[in-house]
């Protein structure tokens, strides 16, 4: 009789009991499973759980952990002693070719910069009353016929090539008397390290 009305209640309560509805994957195990007088739940046997393994003690003492981070090695600095015994001609040609025509080409832009500041200043019209007042009344002369915008510009020019010539020619002069030099006595000494 208790049976069939705890089945009712629990049809009529639209609810399944909890006996009825089988774990999926759940294997049945032999026990004591339901107690069909009572008509409750059934309760199942409590799975053995498997504890974790304890982890392994050091035998040192847990305040010393010297001994277990070993510090990183220190980088050894590399030395390198080299002897510059020849430099190639050719490759001081070539450098200091490039070198003193960028040097011409700076030499004729600050030359032309610089007389138009002189020339927006008014600093040729003060040399021009300077030299009036040394030469009297009747030597007045006008700077700017003499030092005009195209001569200075010509001017720096002509250094320029002479310098690109003269540089490169003894760069390339140095290069092979240091060669003598370095063939009779040795090279400079250079010592490499790393950083």
């Amino acid at each position: 009789m208790s049976s069939s009305s705890g089945s009712n209640a629990a049809g009529k309560s639209g609810r399944a009991p909890l006996a009825s509805a089988p774990r999926p994957g759940a294997a049945a195990q032999p026990g004591p499973a339901t107690s069909a007088r009572s008509g409750t739940a059934a309760r199942t046997a409590p799975r053995p759980v498997k504890s974790a393994p304890a982890p392994a003690k050091s035998s040192r003492p847990a305040g010393s952990t010297k001994g277990l981070v070993r510090p990183a090695p220190r980088p050894r600095v590399r030395r390198a002693r080299l002897v510059v015994s020849k430099v190639d001609t050719w490759s001081v040609l070539k450098l200091a070719f490039l070198l003193s025509v960028a040097l011409g080409i700076i030499t004729v832009v600050a030359s032309v910069v610089l007389w138009i500041v002189l020339d927006l200043t008014g600093m040729f019209d003060g040399i021009n009353e300077l030299l009036g007042m040394l030469g009297g009344a009747g030597g007045a002369l006008n700077v700017k016929d003499f030092l005009s915008l195209g001569q200075i510009a010509i001017f720096a020019t002509i250094v320029s090539v002479v310098n690109v010539i003269l540089l490169t020619a003894l760069s390339v002069l140095a290069a092979l008397l240091y060669n003598i030099a370095a063939a009779l006595v040795g090279g400079v000494g250079l010592t490499l390290t790393d950083d």
